[in-house]
């Protein structure tokens, strides 16, 4: 999933061709290894911000007095700022070059994990963790190109490992986090800090590539491109996958922010609820291998979408009446209803016939996405608080599946949208 997402997300702001030949130093052992070490580290540490606090949310609630309508500001935080932030990668990456960018990410990453939870205030926590989010929206931009300039033979083998770390990351935070913060006294703060530890570490690496401006030339070449004129607006199958998007990424932030509190709030124990989460983001690697493949090979993805709606479905339903008997089960049926996003950035390639209307079409797609997915965990903290209970939030949850799924079956019809733009 992590390598379908940041190779798409890369595509609007930068294509590069023929990659042209590395600087002479890239070709002797040490610098390959050191960077093959920096972009794992660095994507290791692409989730964690997220995950960690969503592990300890009714922690950092009770100790910065947070409502639930401002928890639910604050899990709407990362989706904004990798709409917004992840814009100014490529011009970055321009003047100072991608590697560099990407250790500035790193630092930023670092810095935010180690502010946030000693700020003393909720405006604090959100400044400190939109600066972290900042970071990783950048490298999520930014480290596929590294990955295509020094890689251009291994672009597939360098990319799962770097999804691999990824969803490492992910799974990780959310499992440990928990015991780690018993482990070290129980203070919330410390078990949030903890994390920026990994991140320091994600600097290291990329240090040397402060001096090295060669790896810009990839990141270069959109300048000297011309903008095709497709006019993506003027197609439903495009408007179909953006709010597509827009919807199973909702459910991907509402999941990641509010499900371990969910299970907490029904009796799970706080490190039971931290695995449960962490078993739903491990369903996204091995799924995300198999569900391109099998898209690929049909005409018309729309029984995907179903299998998978049906799916999120039977989750929500089992979070409504039994959220606790059966709550290894309904976090596996919402892993597999996660796996949408996977299936909604193979369509961006499979719905447009040429490179630039992929290009077009992903930034058309991601960018109206992430902006439709900002009010959903937002709207589920509200509804918790005025509730009193997940009822509601439960239910607005289900019944935005039921949209996903149909834009979900328009988007997946044999079409592309250069003919739909034409006519």
């Amino acid at each position: 999933m992590a390598r379908e997402e940041t190779r798409t997300m890369t595509s609007p702001h930068i294509r590069s061709s023929a990659p042209s030949e590395p600087p002479r130093g890239a070709t002797r052992a040490w610098p390959t290894r050191l960077l093959v070490l920096g972009i794992v580290l660095a994507a290791v540490n692409l989730r964690p911000a997220i995950t960690s606090l969503g592990a300890l949310l009714e922690e950092v609630r009770d100790g910065l007095g947070m409502s639930g309508s401002m928890a639910g500001l604050l899990t709407s935080v990362p989706p904004l700022c990798f709409a917004f932030f992840g814009v100014m990668a490529p011009r970055l990456a321009r003047r100072f070059g991608p590697g560099a960018v990407v250790c500035a990410g790193m630092v930023a990453i670092t810095a935010g994990l180690l502010i946030r939870p000693y700020t003393g205030s909720t405006v604090g926590f959100l400044a400190a963790s939109a600066l972290a989010l900042m970071g990783i929206a950048v490298s999520n931009v930014l480290m596929p190109v590294i990955v295509k300039r020094w890689f251009p033979e291994r672009v597939g083998t360098m990319t799962g490992l770097y999804s691999m770390a990824l969803a490492l990351g992910t799974a990780t935070a959310a499992a440990v986090t928990v015991p780690v913060t018993d482990r070290l006294g129980g203070s919330w703060q410390t078990g949030l800090a903890v994390w920026a530890g990994l991140a320091a570490a994600a600097v290291l690496p990329w240090i040397p590539s402060i001096r090295q401006r060669g790896t810009a030339s990839a990141a270069e070449a959109p300048a000297r491109e011309e903008q095709p004129a497709l006019r993506i607006t003027r197609s439903r199958t495009a408007w179909a996958l953006a709010v597509f998007f827009g919807l199973q990424a909702t459910a991907a932030y509402i999941t990641m922010g509010w499900m371990a509190q969910i299970f907490r709030d029904a009796g799970v124990p706080a490190s039971t609820a931290g695995l449960l989460l962490a078993v739903t983001m491990v369903m996204g690697v091995p799924l995300a291998f198999v569900i391109p493949r099998v898209a690929t090979r049909l005409p018309h993805q729309g029984p995907i979408v179903l299998v998978l709606g049906v799916c999120g479905l039977a989750g929500y339903a089992g979070l409504y009446f039994a959220p606790a008997s059966g709550a290894w089960a309904w976090a596996l049926l919402l892993g597999v209803s996660n796996c949408a996003f996977p299936l909604a950035l193979t369509m961006v390639g499979m719905r447009a016939r040429t490179g630039a209307g992929v290009a077009q079409l992903s930034a058309f797609a991601q960018s109206t996405g992430y902006l439709i997915s900002i009010p959903g965990p937002l709207l589920v903290g509200v509804l918790y608080q005025h509730s009193g209970g997940w009822g509601l939030p439960i239910a607005l949850m289900a019944a935005l599946m039921v949209p996903q799924m149909a834009v979900g079956v328009l988007a997946g019809r044999d079409r592309t949208v250069e003919e739909e733009a034409a006519r």
